[in-house]
């Protein structure tokens, strides 16, 4: 029905020029980027990832010198219509799950948004989600879209 999908996670230090060296990186060892979202502090930012190759992405930033962080995510699939996300929100509130942080994945095909989550209790929000027929899509599946 679905699975956990390995996110990296990137320490910027925030001054101009840093996320751009992350794409060109990644670029020149023609690893895609499927997803991202950037967070930030005064002092330094936080780029998550889910890219076509989290290993070889992993390698080549860390001999670039950045930090790179290995994190477990949810790709849920959201009917795109009014209230779908409220749906799928309002059953993990239900039983307190905490949502730590959720981005959007962009894809053309499809009728039905997905967006990334990261839960505090993954193996509960997972479950939940199944008992109520809601689409957790799989690292393969993200790699296709």
């Amino acid at each position: 029905m679905g699975n956990k999908v390995e996110q990296l996670s990137i320490f910027l230090e925030n001054r101009a020029g840093r996320l751009a060296e992350v794409t060109k990186i990644l670029s020149e060892a023609g690893i895609n980027i499927r997803a991202l979202s950037v967070a930030d502090t005064s002092d330094f930012g936080i780029l998550r990832l889910i890219v076509s190759d989290n290993e070889k992405a992993k390698k080549v930033l860390k001999e670039n010198g950045f930090t790179v962080k290995k994190t477990t995510v949810v790709p849920v699939e959201v009917e795109d219509k009014p209230g779908g996300l409220y749906k799928i929100l309002k059953i993990l509130q239900d039983k307190n799950i905490n949502i730590e942080y959720m981005y959007a994945f962009v894809h053309h095909s499809g009728k039905d948004a997905i967006l990334i989550f990261r839960f505090d209790r993954t193996e509960e929000a997972l479950d939940l989600l199944k008992q109520h027929n809601i689409k957790v899509l799989t690292q393969e599946e993200i790699s296709k879209l």
